[in-house]
């Protein structure tokens, strides 16, 4: 729903063939669907881009279709800009959509190497594109899981991203999936405690639930953080607890740990002062306990002396758009510094 009577910009819609992401596990697309926003009276050319990473169950083109009672992203685009609330940007929505609901946007055998996807092949063809973006004038935001993915290439590639902004992205691992993992076992034993017989009831269902999407959710986490070796597990895919006591096993649970950014930014929080903003919130009801990983993520930076903008506000986990109000114009205003 349009707020503001200032002209909309044009969405152009891209497929990309990948080759990061051939012989993905799952079997998922390799072509991938990318939206642009471009705004009124531009082309891109000379602009800074941004890149929209979405949060879990959702894709780029999400963000770009019609919603109800609100507005999507390219109309709050057009508002914010043509209020001169925002300086003029490109805006690109990937679709990283995945069979097991999304992912994190790092490599994966299972899901697909979507680090490289994003950065070795789709910046280039944007900016090629559109004349947009380039070196110290690209910025990557996003929520949830895209705020983890925002927050994950800030800290490994500040070379390529010189602005982030995360909304209540996943942070706090102890908090946010050791809570999850004893209903992930409840579904699992009613499948004979296996994962492929699990999903295989799963995507046979003629209606999903709340409960179904947190069990596929652990599994997404489970093929980004810590995908099996083993040739012959099932897609990939294996848990960090043992299936009858719910025990973590230690070398599994370490390896999602390392990609955990309340302990990342310990080892990697310099990389988020080399670039020009990095912005950081989450609400204070949120419940999936994202809260306290974040607050550790702006404690750690701030004990480092590294400037960001980090802010708490009053709401959960969901339903949080209205923030990116705050967070385009602060991404926007660092790129044209």
């Amino acid at each position: 729903m349009r707020k503001t009577n200032h002209p909309a910009g044009t969405v152009h819609r891209l497929a990309i063939d990948s080759k990061a992401l051939s012989g993905n596990l799952l079997g998922d697309p390799t072509t991938r669907i990318v939206d642009v926003y471009i705004p009124h009276g531009h082309d891109g050319s000379g602009l800074p881009l941004l890149v929209d990473l979405v949060g879990y169950t959702a894709g780029g083109p999400a963000h770009t279709a019609w919603k109800s009672f609100t507005e999507n992203v390219p109309e709050r685009l057009d508002r914010l800009i043509g209020d001169g609330l925002m300086a003029p940007v490109v805006v690109a929505f990937p679709d990283c959509y995945s069979r097991l609901g999304g992912n994190q946007y790092v490599n994966s055998p299972i899901l697909g190497n979507y680090e490289d996807f994003l950065i070795a092949e789709m910046l280039p063809q944007l900016e090629a594109r559109f004349n947009c973006g380039g070196t110290g004038r690209r910025g990557v935001f996003g929520k949830s899981s895209g705020g983890f993915g925002a927050l994950i290439h800030a800290m490994r590639h500040p070379d390529i991203w010189a602005a982030a902004a995360s909304h209540s992205g996943d942070a706090g691992f102890e908090n946010l999936y050791l809570p999850e993992f004893p209903a992930t076992l409840r579904a699992l034993a009613r499948h004979a405690n296996s994962i492929e017989a699990w999903l295989n009831a799963f995507e046979a269902k003629p209606k999903i639930d709340g409960k179904d999407t947190m069990v596929l959710m652990i599994l997404a986490q489970a093929a980004s953080f810590d995908p099996d070796p083993d040739p012959d597990a099932f897609l990939g895919l294996r848990l960090p607890v043992t299936l009858d006591t719910c025990e973590l096993i230690e070398e599994r649970w370490t390896n999602w740990l390392a990609w955990d950014p309340a302990r990342m930014v310990k080892t990697h929080g310099g990389a988020i002062g080399r670039l020009k903003g990095f912005f950081l919130d989450c609400g204070t009801e949120d419940q999936y306990n994202i809260l306290y990983g974040t607050r550790r993520v702006h404690q750690a930076l701030a004990a480092q002396g590294i400037t960001h903008r980090y802010e708490e506000f009053a709401d959960n986990h969901s339903g949080v758009d209205y923030r990116m109000d705050i967070s385009l114009p602060f991404l926007a205003q660092a790129l044209i510094e």
